[in-house]
């Protein structure tokens, strides 16, 4: 029996690597990565030599035994051979009486499309890069980034750290969270609430507001909603500036002019 997919899976997960990362190191492809780990197919041997010269293991080790049952592998502590390095890495991100600071799995937008699939499976967040923020209190957290106009003046490619909402009525009228539905995927929104969420799940809806007065408020139900990430902090590279040209003011304007004349009416 050969361990190779299953000790390239471990050891490239060690370093924290995404599969395009190692693919990177090792100068394959990525999907060659993917078929090597789920094995489909077995290494060439000149791939599993750059392996071995990568992680300072020999041949006979890659191939033939379980690297993840080895205390001396880089990373694994002694004493925890019971353990892998995986499951070890797994828990400490679910303690919450950890004095470290919170461990922050980062979703790209390139990795948006696929986490409505995978935002419950350990697989898919293993595969995750992560970051730390030291100003974090102990929770759960994830980061988002965010492509488009529809929250300005956030810029587009901004990261929304939000830490997770774990209920439906813990959601704060007109406060900014990461949504995740069925129907929308991954977005960026403000929330504006009916006044009664007494019966979660049955018929409730929230409101998704942008700032950007040039889209439109929509309603969700709460049964279509997967997950809620409510916005703690924004990450955005230094000097990034909302541009705004003259037709989307003059469009912002237009907008709010119609939003008064509508609430005049309705005053009246």
């Amino acid at each position: 029996m050969s361990y190779a997919g299953k000790n390239l899976k471990y050891i490239r997960k060690q370093r924290e690597w995404t599969q395009e990362e190692m693919a990177n190191q090792l100068q394959i492809k990525r999907s060659l990565v993917g078929a090597y780990e789920e094995e489909r197919a077995e290494p060439r041997l000149e791939v599993m030599e750059s392996i071995c010269s990568l992680f300072s293991i020999n041949l006979e080790q890659f191939l033939f035994q379980d690297l993840s049952l080895m205390e001396s592998m880089d990373g694994v502590e002694e004493g925890n051979s019971g353990n892998s390095y995986l499951q070890r890495r797994r828990a400490l991100k679910s303690d919450k009486n950890t004095n470290l600071a919170p461990i922050v799995p980062f979703v790209p937008v390139k990795a948006a499309a696929g986490y409505l699939a995978g935002y419950a499976d350990p697989e898919f967040l293993d595969e995750l890069n992560t970051f730390t923020l030291p100003m974090l209190a102990p929770g759960d957290y994830r980061a988002f980034e965010i492509i488009g106009d529809s929250m300005l003046p956030t810029p587009s490619g901004s990261v929304i750290v939000g830490e997770k909402v774990g209920s439906f009525k813990e959601v704060k009228n007109s406060n900014t969270y990461i949504v995740v539905s069925n129907s929308d995927g991954v977005v960026y929104k403000r929330i504006i609430t009916n006044d009664d969420r007494s019966k979660e799940g049955n018929g409730d809806k929230l409101t998704l507001l942008s700032d950007n007065p040039l889209y439109e408020p929509y309603q969700v139900n709460a049964t279509d909603i997967v997950e809620i990430w409510k916005a703690v902090y924004i990450i955005h590279k230094a000097g990034a500036q909302p541009m705004w040209n003259v037709d989307q003011l003059a469009g912002v304007v237009n907008n709010l002019q119609d939003q008064i004349t509508s609430l005049k009416k309705k005053l009246n």
